[in-house]
């Protein structure tokens, strides 16, 4: 686990330094914008005043939920030993992700709804966009990575400890983070130079990319091409690894002789599997309504789902898929966990 924590404190000093470039180019961007553009207008889910208790209410709830549910799991996997495994130490980080994928969303959400003032800056928008997407597409890069980790241990079990090391893992989530930072970094800079309309009303709960270019005056042939294109790599490359991994591993388990056998290897993965069923079929939902022309507002009121809902309920998932992790979250609660 030591290796592992090592590999963290890269990723976050990695993390840190990027953090610092892109806030520097949006603050001399926004000092030399020529458009004009000061803030922009989030529409959110409803305009109604009456909904709007509710909708405070209901996220709050939810981003507590999501908060602190992915931060028992977190907790769980530093304090037990045996959670010290490649498959663990991928979930601890998804956890960490989905913390952050949220946070970057409902906080300012909660804010304009308690304040009545769905203003948000110009550099607060595009710093919205850019952790938005660096977020969606860890989230997306751990889980093929997850699915790897289980084809591994169910197809090679005897090459598992040698294959997934730590090394191994370690450079797997630098990957993840520097692929992610990268096509975020990609995305807001092509946005950063280009001329807005006068009407920057936004009809999401947040700053999306999509939603932005619909904003923008000038030419986004080449924008609109670019993320046609990186949403091809990222969002169906990992998907097809996803799919080659548990081809393989039903592949491997049909040929288990036992019933008892099969069940046990399939399990490890049904958390897992939920999960990726999960993000990518509510994906494809706001996909699929983005094709048939549904209004902003319907597609806003979708990506509730895979930004707020699906990061909610992984921990749910893993917890009660799960008898070691049920076990060891009952101890932590109870105040009778003994740290190794």
């Amino acid at each position: 686990m030591k290796d592992f924590s090592q590999t963290s404190k890269v990723c976050v000093s990695v993390s840190l330094s990027f953090m610092s470039l892109f806030s520097r180019l949006v603050n001399n961007t926004e000092s030399r914008n020529q458009t004009g553009v000061s803030e922009f207008l989030l529409l959110g889910l409803s305009e109604d005043p009456e909904l709007q208790p509710l909708l405070f209410v209901m996220f709050l709830t939810m981003y507590l939920v999501t908060v602190f549910g992915n931060l028992l799991i977190i907790l769980v996997v530093i304090s037990a030993s045996h959670f010290h495994t490649p498959m663990y130490f991928f979930l601890s980080h998804l956890s960490f992700v989905d913390i952050c994928f949220t946070s970057t969303i409902v906080p300012k959400m909660l804010v304009n709804i308690q304040t009545e003032n769905n203003a948000i800056t110009y550099a607060g928008c595009l710093t919205q966009v850019y952790f938005f997407v660096v977020f969606i597409c860890m989230d997306n890069i751990l889980l093929t990575m997850m699915a790897y980790d289980r084809y591994v241990a169910i197809c090679h079990p005897l090459y598992y400890t040698v294959i997934m090391n730590p090394c191994l893992c370690g450079l797997l989530i630098l990957f993840s983070l520097l692929i992610s930072i990268m096509n975020a970094l990609l995305h807001t800079v092509m946005v950063l130079h280009l001329s807005f309309c006068t009407d920057l009303k936004i009809p999401h709960f947040f700053c999306e990319l999509a939603e932005i270019l619909k904003l923008i005056c000038s030419d986004t042939l080449i924008n609109n091409i670019l993320v046609y294109l990186v949403t091809s790599l990222l969002g169906v490359g990992p998907l097809s690894g996803i799919i080659f991994s548990y081809t393989r591993i039903v592949s491997s388990i049909q040929r288990i002789p036992s019933t008892g056998g099969k069940y046990k290897a399939f399990s490890t993965c049904g958390s897992h599997l939920s999960v990726v069923f999960l993000f990518y079929g509510t994906c494809v939902v706001v996909y699929l309504s983005s094709a048939a022309n549904f209004s902003s507002r319907r597609r806003a009121v979708a990506s509730v789902m895979y930004t707020v809902v699906t990061p909610m309920m992984n921990p749910f998932i893993y917890s009660l898929r799960n008898r070691d992790m049920k076990g060891a979250l009952r101890k932590l609660i109870s105040g009778t966990f003994s740290f190794s």
